[in-house]
């Protein structure tokens, strides 16, 4: 995404509101979680891109604290900047010396393709879709029908407008709810489906595989890659769970699940879990998940606003930026998120306790 473009983007995005308290606000989600309230207090209001004072109740009062508010408002704030930092996909793949971090994506994409055992025709879910990078590969190449499920307004338009340029659009449909409850699909609608880093934003893991099970037709396949805890992790290393609590505030997620759990929680929504693995581990010369966020990976124009000097002078940049009204003011705080977050995702792939590369086959079981 060139410079010009993003300026753009970020204006229709955040709409003339107060960015800083949004960022804010954001940050403090784990002690409104805490404390079951959606607003910690009068001077952090959240601030909706309508320029809205934050979500109340209809008394008045502050409602109940709702954790998918919270994912959505962290993609709503971040995707302008993760997209021009890392591309229409917006997840990890394995990575190998020799690729760019786009070639691995694809590879890692056309994998799920194959393990899916995707057929011409066919309906598929793609749950919390993203902005569709991923989508846009699957129609392509699989030649199938995909049904694409975000509860971020800002993330779906941004999609459909990249699915139309990409002449797409005829193959593609679009729901504007939470995977975690998805009523207005029938039981049974779909042949595949899939979950990119969703889930792992869910609540209620088990009860988000569950509204999943449901919709997909008995004999489906189910593929996922979560955010997790290894095997190495110690839940008694305070050192383990600081690194736990920075990954977990600062990419929205109420939990971190093992392996085990991730597995659990699929058999209990009623799947039958045919493979599970970290695909970071590979066979032969590997780079590690997180490079792209500490050294160079890939080009240089690109790398440059992945690595931490390069994110230290889009910092700069930006807040010149802001001055010129190039960006909304308070676009610096986002990009400062992210470079706190970039930071907590190489903390905890350095010491082996955190992986974004937990990918799992699941299978619901014919009637």
């Amino acid at each position: 995404m060139q410079f010009g473009r993003l300026s753009r983007e970020l204006r229709d995005t955040y709409r003339g509101s107060d960015v800083a308290r949004r960022v804010r606000h954001f940050e403090l989600w784990m002690d409104r979680e805490r404390r079951g309230s959606s607003t910690p207090d009068t001077t952090e209001a959240s601030t909706t891109q309508h320029g809205e004072e934050g979500r109340r109740g209809t008394d008045g009062a502050a409602s109940e604290y709702d954790h998918t508010e919270t994912a959505q408002e962290y993609y709503d704030l971040c995707s302008g900047f993760m997209v021009w930092g890392w591309g229409e996909s917006l997840h990890f793949a394995p990575l190998v010396p020799h690729e760019s971090l786009e070639e691995s994506k694809i590879r890692h994409q056309r994998l799920m393709i194959s393990k899916l055992e995707m057929q011409p025709g066919m309906t598929v879910i793609d749950v919390g879709c993203g902005i569709g990078g991923p989508m846009r590969r699957v129609t392509r190449e699989a030649d199938v029908r995909v049904t694409g499920i975000n509860n971020s307004r800002i993330q779906l338009d941004k999609a459909k407008r990249l699915n139309t340029e990409a002449g797409l659009d005829h193959m593609i449909d679009y729901e504007a709810c939470s995977f975690m409850n998805m009523s207005t699909i029938a039981d049974g609608t779909f042949d595949r489906g899939y979950a990119i880093e969703s889930t792992c934003h869910a609540p209620d893991k088990q009860q988000a595989f569950a509204e999943i099970f449901r919709v997909l037709k008995p004999g489906a396949l189910f593929w996922g890659q979560e955010m997790c805890l290894t095997d190495e992790f110690d839940p008694k290393d305070n050192r383990h769970q600081a690194i736990k609590q920075d990954l977990m505030r600062g990419i929205a997620l109420r939990d971190i699940a093992t392996f085990g759990e991730v597995n659990h929680a699929l058999e209990a929504a009623g799947f039958h879990v045919l493979e599970g693995m970290d695909r970071d581990i590979q066979e032969g010369p590997s780079t590690p998940w997180y490079q792209p966020m500490e050294s160079r990976h890939g080009t240089l124009g690109n790398a440059l606003r992945r690595l931490p000097w390069g994110r230290r002078a889009i910092i700069t940049g930006s807040k010149l930026a802001e001055m010129l009204r190039l960006f909304p003011k308070g676009s610096t705080e986002v990009i400062r998120l992210l470079d706190r977050t970039a930071d907590a995702y190489v903390t905890g792939g350095k010491a082996g306790v955190f992986t974004p590369l937990y990918c799992f086959l699941a299978h619901k079981p014919s009637d």
